[in-house]
């Protein structure tokens, strides 16, 4: 019984940590503003550079990753001693599963601000590299790749997304670890619905541009 509990704690834990609102503290602190109110409105790093600069921005986008790769961390940690009935092998891999989608859905979804926030794209690379190193740093690599040829950063999210899926099948992972890619990667594209619009009406704007 404890073990479970652990686990639902593990949970919770992930949740809380995806939810702390790093885009809206830095408005908050740096300039007293509401960054919801600015830009784009989101509180992801992205909008963060618009309003308040490059540093702040990359504060933001490394704690974000930091949100999703220690969700992962407490989940494996939580889950290593399983019950006799219970072998690591199978359980680690669900626990991993589900701290990373709950992580994503604090970040987009935070207690603090409302049950509103961000696209999770940060939050979820860092779920990625947590999970596996390969995946995340292949998504890593194909983000970088497409905002260096596009300067669209919600463009870029979203086709990293897509190579998740591809990379997560093109080597070999867990189940879980697969569903969880699929899972993620869909819910992270239908946060940027907004931004598929504008994609389709030629007015999402480039990275640097006013």
């Amino acid at each position: 019984m404890a073990f479970w509990i652990a686990n639902a704690a593990g949970l919770v834990i992930a949740y809380l940590l995806g939810s702390i609102p790093t885009g809206y503290l830095a408005g908050k602190l740096l300039k007293g503003i509401d960054i919801r109110e600015h830009g784009s409105k989101s509180t992801g790093a992205t909008n963060v550079l618009r309003t308040l600069g490059k540093l702040p921005a990359a504060v933001v986008l490394a704690t974000d990753l930091l949100k999703g790769a220690v969700a992962v961390a407490v989940a494996r940690w939580l889950s290593s001693a399983p019950p006799p009935a219970l072998e690591l092998q199978a359980w680690e891999p669900w626990a991993v599963c589900l701290a990373g989608l709950t992580a994503l859905l604090g970040h987009s979804r935070s207690i603090w601000l409302n049950f509103t926030g961000g696209k999770s794209a940060a939050t979820g690379l860092g779920v990625l590299l947590a999970m596996s190193w390969q995946v995340g740093v292949g998504t890593a690599v194909v983000f970088g790749a497409t905002l260096a040829i596009d300067r669209i950063v919600s463009l870029s999210s979203m086709l990293a997304a897509l190579a998740a899926i591809a990379l997560v099948f093109g080597i070999e992972q867990p189940l879980p670890y697969r569903l969880l890619v699929i899972a993620g990667a869909i819910y992270v594209i239908a946060r940027h619905r907004a931004n598929i619009q504008r994609l389709l009406s030629g007015t999402e704007p480039r990275l640097g541009a006013k």
